[in-house]
């Protein structure tokens, strides 16, 4: 098939795609609408004001956090099937069985994967995630989690695994909770999601189709201030041949401690340790098993009108016989100007990772990720954490109460022209290794965020990249992305 009837063909599943979700979305709007009022609804309307408890959002990043007990108050407003999302187990309110899903959308064009240079050519398609729920709790102490998620594309010409899995187990875990000495105690077994901070380098990959779980043991104790968590965790395999066909990565672990203070100063103090282990490894300058000591502080917070977040890691082992001194930081800082209409917010980000920089000296220099969330730069996935000098203004502002508007302009280094220039997920740009100035390019980012309803998210995000002259000389051309998005909760 040729890349022309390639796009036709994505076009046509992104239109049939687009009405799909929408006459879904405009179907839950319908049913779900807060100013849809049943004669229950009516009755409680008048006693919500004095109830402090809140619904919980259908939209919300962990599904699993949501506290649907909030429904045996009577002076909850209803909304219609209600009775999916609290259904009662026992006399005791906090025992109870609560269903629901999650419908995800995009249509994505990208004219120019990895600047022309790789083997990709021009596409244009549709990713589709699908998840659904049952989450029950029994009393306040044990609750026991079933996720499953069918994620694929339509139209899409290179498929790789963080875009297909068809109907697999996402997460399916049980989690105690108890008072210990003061403090609380929790902790989970099984296949769960989980995720530190701004997810610069462990997160949940929610920006590309298939979300990253882990098999895992977790347990935090949080008393006061203090937060101490610790984790064995063998990130999970994806496999798009059939159904139910994930698996533990026996090739890949991740473990640690980790511990939080909050209000340190004006903002909360994190720091963990963490030990990456993976077979067969391969970076440009060494081949083996990859033995990552990360080691990690971040600092932020808010005094208004300022906010701050603020991260550094370093990372020392081995790969093969090769020893590991790598690192990295990010920082996010912003000034709004709340008393001004649409509290427009000025921002800046700084963010570098430490590339190679003497290839064959013994000595690998390139930071390696981790589990990077896929957005944190621009949905593009043009730049990767890896060997980068990144700088970006941006404005953000609220076009309504509603509607979110952000522009930005990023300024695009390589830390050294030894090491290649990276795209997401630690995607090598073909041939730049070694040759080329430091400069990469810089681009130009807008995103829109529309919250329709409490059910109904919509988004899009343009970005192009602008390619600097030294790797244009390599064969590299400027790139365009599009990407419209709809989210469906309930």
């Amino acid at each position: 098939m040729t890349v022309r009837r390639s796009i036709k063909s994505a076009k046509r599943a992104a239109a049939c795609a687009a009405l799909a979700v929408c006459g879904l979305a405009d179907g839950a709007n319908a049913l779900a609408a807060d100013t849809t009022e049943t004669s229950t609804t009516k009755t409680s309307a008048a006693d919500a004001s004095q109830c402090s408890a809140k619904r919980p959002s259908s939209l919300s990043f962990n599904r699993w956090q949501e506290d649907w007990s909030v429904l045996a108050l009577p002076c909850v407003p209803r909304k219609p099937f209600d009775a999916l999302k609290y259904i009662p187990l026992g006399g005791d309110p906090s025992t109870y069985l609560s269903l629901g899903a999650t419908l995800r959308e995009r249509f994505e064009l990208n004219n120019t994967p990895l600047f022309g240079l790789g083997s990709a050519r021009p596409d244009s398609y549709v990713i589709q995630r699908a998840q659904v729920h049952a989450d029950a709790h029994i009393g306040e102490h044990v609750q026991a989690f079933f996720q499953l998620e069918d994620a694929r594309p339509f139209g899409k010409d290179s498929v790789t695994p963080v875009d297909k899995n068809p109907l697999d187990i996402e997460q399916a875990f049980v989690a105690f909770v108890y008072g210990v000495g003061g403090g609380t105690f929790k902790a989970r077994v099984g296949r769960q999601e989980m995720a530190f901070d701004l997810q610069r380098f462990v997160s949940v990959r929610d920006g590309p189709n298939v979300r990253q779980a882990y098999d895992a043991l977790w347990a935090d104790y949080e008393i006061d201030k203090w937060r101490f968590i610790g984790y064995l965790t063998q990130p999970v395999q994806y496999r798009d041949v059939t159904v139910f066909d994930d698996v533990s990565n026996r090739h890949l672990t991740f473990s640690g401690v980790r511990v939080e203070r909050a209000n340190t100063g004006p903002g909360d103090l994190s720091a963990y340790w963490s030990r990456y282990n993976r077979d067969n490894a391969h970076f440009i300058d060494a081949t083996g098993t990859e033995h990552r000591d990360v080691f990690d502080v971040r600092y932020a917070g808010k005094v208004a009108p300022f906010d701050w977040d603020a991260e550094t890691m370093i990372q020392t082992g081995h790969v093969g016989n090769d020893t590991i001194g790598a690192w990295a930081f990010g920082v996010l800082s912003g000034y709004t100007f709340a008393s001004v209409a649409g509290s427009p917010r000025l921002g800046l980000q700084v963010d570098g990772a430490s590339g190679d920089r003497h290839p064959g000296d013994g000595r690998v220099g390139t930071f390696n990720p981790l589990f990077p969330n896929g957005y944190y730069f621009t949905l593009a996935g043009y730049t990767g954490y890896s060997n980068l000098i990144h700088v970006k203004p941006s404005i953000t502002f609220k076009v309504t109460p509603k509607v979110t508007l952000l522009t930005a302009l990023g300024f695009q280094w390589r830390a050294t022209t030894a090491d290649a220039i990276y795209g997401q997920g630690s995607a090598v740009v073909p041939g730049t290794a070694g040759k080329g100035t430091r400069w990469t390019g810089m681009y130009a980012q807008v995103r829109a965020d529309w919250l329709v309803s409490s059910n109904v998210a919509l988004a899009l995000e343009a970005v192009h990249f602008e390619v600097g002259d030294s790797i244009r000389a390599l064969g590299a051309r400027n790139a365009d992305y599009v990407g419209v998005e709809a989210k469906f909760g309930w």
